[in-house]
């Protein structure tokens, strides 16, 4: 085990900048709470290299422009694992995240692993070490931190640092390391760490189920909530959870009465905020709703788009069999289906997945290419 740096003074903070500035890389990870606050706290940042590895105190540190610039350099690769509330943290920080990165989850696909492999499978997986979950709920924002904590958090970084050496090497080697670039692009795009209250029902479960006025009323109460989560600084969840809003929308309460009478609605809520619930409820009402995007409608199949779905998904096969990776990797049935309804969106038109296939199987459907058949081989051509 590497010592660990523990940086909590700007002298240890502007030592540590120095040591950033001589690597080509850097392993990191936070640790936050938000379980009771709408932004998250940002408790402490792991940094490592094969080298050495630091956890500094953003709680200690009042300033951490000097440590952002370094972070921030483009010649500086960011290593990273499943970062996007990483990346969500650094925005918070400077309206911006750092690029490049590199996610070992998003890469681990292409090495014929499960989506969404977790950090301890890659470690146990690439470094045969098995990883100590003691501390998966800890309070990161109560000081001080103990040596076990440390330890604990360190590893995120330590052996983070090791897999991308391994990983980069393997890719390099299969020639699949540029398949990852767009994936990598997507992911420091800041609109995806900018919330749009207005856009917030997008998120909301069982809208696509609604009828006109009910739809009006999840559009309009999840503004509200978004808005008034964000002054409170609480969780959404706290004001109001999705399945509520949809038991609302449905029930449509015009008095405090009734909306007290719903099944689950929290009391403090109702006093705090009732009056203002039941007249946006009215409101909406008296509104057509937003639309839903064309994804967002059920997606009645018929028997002839079962079976165009088959024959997809048998390309799929084909195409990942050639490529040594799981089909479900690289497109899952409800990927093709998406293919077939709102092209040019979806998981198969974006990144590595949609030079493998995407490509070809929208050509497919456009009547740009031909399947020819025989006992032993499906070729694909041009007509």
């Amino acid at each position: 085990m590497l010592n660990i740096q523990f940086i909590d003074t700007p002298e240890l903070l502007h030592a540590l900048c120095e040591q950033i500035a001589t690597v080509p890389w850097v392993a990191l990870d936070t640790e936050f709470l938000r379980e009771k606050t709408y932004y998250p706290k940002f408790c402490l940042l792991q940094i490592a290299t094969l080298d050495w590895v630091a956890c500094v105190d953003p709680i200690a540190l009042t300033n951490l422009d000097e440590l952002l610039e370094v972070l921030y350099r483009p010649t500086l690769l960011k290593v990273f694992h499943s970062c996007r509330q990483d990346l969500e943290i650094f925005f918070q920080l400077k309206g911006s995240v750092p690029q490049p990165i590199f996610d070992t989850q998003l890469a681990a696909p292409l090495m014929g692993f499960q989506d969404n492999t977790g950090y301890a499978m890659l470690v146990s997986s690439f470094l045969n070490i098995n990883l100590n979950k003691a501390y998966t709920r800890t309070d990161w924002s109560v000081r001080p931190l103990s040596a076990e904590q440390l330890n604990y958090a360190a590893e995120d970084v330590i052996y983070l640092g090791q897999i991308y050496q391994k990983m980069s090497k393997k890719l390099t080697e299969l020639g699949r390391l540029n398949w990852l670039k767009d994936d990598f692009e997507h992911l420091v795009d800041p609109e995806l760490y900018q919330s749009d209250p207005e856009n917030a029902w997008l998120k909301i479960r069982g809208k696509n189920k609604l009828t006109g006025k009910q739809l009006s009323i999840v559009q309009t109460i999840s503004i509200w909530r978004e808005q008034t989560a964000r002054h409170e600084n609480r969780p959404r969840n706290w004001l109001m959870r999705d399945d509520m809003m949809i038991e609302l929308a449905k029930l449509q309460p015009d008095s405090l009465e009734s909306l007290t009478a719903i099944r689950g609605m929290p009391e403090k809520i109702v006093y705090r905020f009732g009056k203002t619930i039941i007249q946006l409820v009215n409101e909406a009402k008296q509104r057509p709703p937003k639309p839903l995007n064309e994804k967002d409608k059920a997606f009645k199949k018929s028997p002839e788009q079962e079976c165009i779905m088959d024959l997809l998904a048998a390309i799929v096969r084909l195409r990942a069999n050639q490529n040594q990776l799981n089909p479900s990797i690289l497109a899952t049935r409800k990927d093709l289906e998406d293919l077939l309804n709102d092209p040019p969106e979806g998981a198969l038109l974006t990144g590595w997945r949609k030079t493998m296939v995407g490509n070809e199987l929208l050509a497919l459907l456009k009547s740009e290419l031909n399947i020819q058949l025989s006992t032993e081989k499906i070729s694909i051509s041009k007509p």
